[in-house]
């Protein structure tokens, strides 16, 4: 067990001297809280003496048993840890990120500045409740955003998430032992992103609309890659033999204008299989160029602008193949890739892999719906096993 003991500081030079100025002053008509008596003492796992100072003796018996608790069960935290600033965990976390691009972080940048110093960064970390953080989301929810309009559920939930990784690094830091932040109930979007699943025949309408780019478009709706992906895929990372594009890279837009190259999302590495059918539209785009040539290209021969592939292809091709009132984007090609390699029996591991999701999770999560009740098959499986058994046995007992 920890030691942990009271001290009474009754006799103690320092104690009688502050006694002494206190009673001075409240004679004087001074409102100042009586010097504590009792202290509590212990050392902390760093092997340093600790102290904290309690006015009255049940107070000092309170905090020691629970400092005892701590120190035994492995969740102690130096209180004066916990005085610290969110604004000053919040540098400290956003200077030790390593692994996000920097689009990334100028996102969690601009969300830290609109929305969560504002709101936390005069606290001390382990001031803040479950209860602060639930009453501030309810009123990000209620109250427009910095822009003047209501925060959209995904951006409430980004913001959220900032606030907890923040939190879990103070957790992580000995500031707190507990993340206010967690177990929170999040807006949800109620339209489902606007999901669109085209048919085949709708696919070849949009491919034929777009003339020469229809193999960009045969590319984004049966290999599910993001438009960053495609936009920086490279001749040579087109294995048609092995009908396989081999997706590493992503162009992604700066703020301010420009594109930067960067690993893939989630730094999920992947194969992305092709269609044979489209083995032919593909070949002329790589035959007799470099390894490192960009796939699809924009007017000037430079990496293809996602505002302009909209203005100048894709939206005047939707329109054109009558698709104009299905709220059609680039990006939602993935839901028809997806829809369609599912129909075809893709199992949710080859449609994760396709799509370059983190997890199983999060694309059953997505696209859960679209897989196919197989409880009925499974029913069937069971039933050709068991048969084969008792036939087994009646053989043998023969």
């Amino acid at each position: 067990m920890a030691r942990v003991w009271i001290e009474d500081r009754a006799t103690q030079r320092d104690y009688v001297a502050a006694m002494e100025k206190w009673r001075a002053a409240k004679k004087a008509g001074g409102k100042r809280a009586e010097p504590g008596r009792w202290r509590v003492r212990w050392y902390g796992p760093d092997g340093k003496p600790k102290a904290l100072t309690c006015a009255k003796l049940p107070q000092a018996e309170k905090e020691q048993q629970a400092l005892i608790q701590r120190l035994d069960k492995g969740t102690y935290r130096d209180p004066k840890q916990g005085k610290a600033l969110v604004s000053e965990v919040a540098e400290q976390w956003f200077g030790s990120l390593r692994r996000p691009g920097e689009r990334t972080k100028a996102d969690y940048r601009e969300l830290l500045d609109l929305y969560v110093l504002p709101k936390w960064g005069t606290w001390p970390v382990a001031s803040i409740r479950w209860e602060d953080v639930s009453a501030w989301l309810t009123e990000l929810c209620k109250t427009p955003g910095k822009r003047g309009r209501v925060l959209s559920p995904a951006r409430i939930g980004k913001t959220h998430l900032v606030l907890s990784m923040v939190m879990k690094y103070a957790v992580k830091t000995g500031k707190i032992s507990i993340s206010p932040a967690t177990d929170h109930e999040l807006p949800q979007d109620d339209d489902d992103d606007d999901h669109v699943y085209l048919t085949h025949a709708q696919v070849a309408d949009l491919v034929d609309a777009a003339g020469q780019h229809g193999p960009l478009l045969l590319v984004l709706a049966y290999c599910g890659i993001r438009w960053g992906e495609v936009s920086a895929l490279k001749a040579g990372r087109v294995q048609l033999d092995a009908r396989r594009l081999r997706i590493v890279q992503a162009y992604t837009r700066k703020r301010g204008g420009g594109v930067l190259l960067k690993d893939v999302k989630n730094h999920e590495k992947r194969s992305v299989p092709v269609l044979a059918s489209l083995v032919p539209d593909l070949k002329p785009l790589v035959a007799g160029r470099g390894r490192d040539a960009l796939v699809f290209v924009g007017k000037d021969g430079d990496v293809m602008g996602y505002g302009e592939f909209r203005s100048a292809v894709f939206d005047p091709a939707v329109k054109a193949a009558g698709l104009g009132d299905l709220g059609l984007t680039p990006h939602k090609l993935r839901h028809t890739a997806a829809s369609l390699a599912i129909a075809a029996g893709a199992d949710v591991k080859v449609v994760q892999q396709m799509l370059g999701h983190k997890s199983a999770a999060m694309t059953l999560d997505v696209y859960g719906h679209l897989f196919p009740e197989r409880l009925d098959e499974v029913a069937d499986a069971l039933d050709i096993g068991r048969a084969a058994a008792l036939a087994a046995r009646t053989a043998l007992a023969a």
